[in-house]
């Protein structure tokens, strides 16, 4: 998983500087536990193959090439990139909407596990 607000990721405590304390936090109206935002890629094992599998296999998820809006989405960037990309084949980039976590998170392991 690739999301600058794990603490594991190398882009962590940039993003955490660069972010302060925002506006809506200090109003107590956090969009995110963390202020992050939705916005993350993982890499199923498997490769390519089972990165577009698992893209084809989500029902919640919307496939589209967007930042995203108020509908969760999945694009799995290779194939929409030329083939000198250094895109890594099995990647997937994920917008978060404002489905359930629970939904999304049960969307997310079926379409992993089949």
């Amino acid at each position: 998983v690739h999301y600058p607000g794990l603490a594991s990721h190398p882009g962590h405590a940039t993003m955490a500087a660069q972010l302060g304390r925002p506006a809506w936090e200090a109003a107590g109206e956090a969009i995110t536990p963390n202020g992050f935002g939705g916005m993350l890629s993982f890499q199923p094992a498997g490769g390519r193959d089972a990165a577009v599998r698992v893209a084809a296999n989500l029902k919640l998820f919307r496939r589209a090439t967007s930042l995203g809006g108020t509908e969760s989405l999945v694009e799995h960037r290779r194939s929409i990139e030329p083939d000198d990309s250094t895109t890594p084949h099995d990647l997937l980039r994920v917008s978060v909407g404002l489905e359930g976590v629970g939904d999304l998170l049960q969307d997310l392991d079926q379409a992993l596990t089949k």
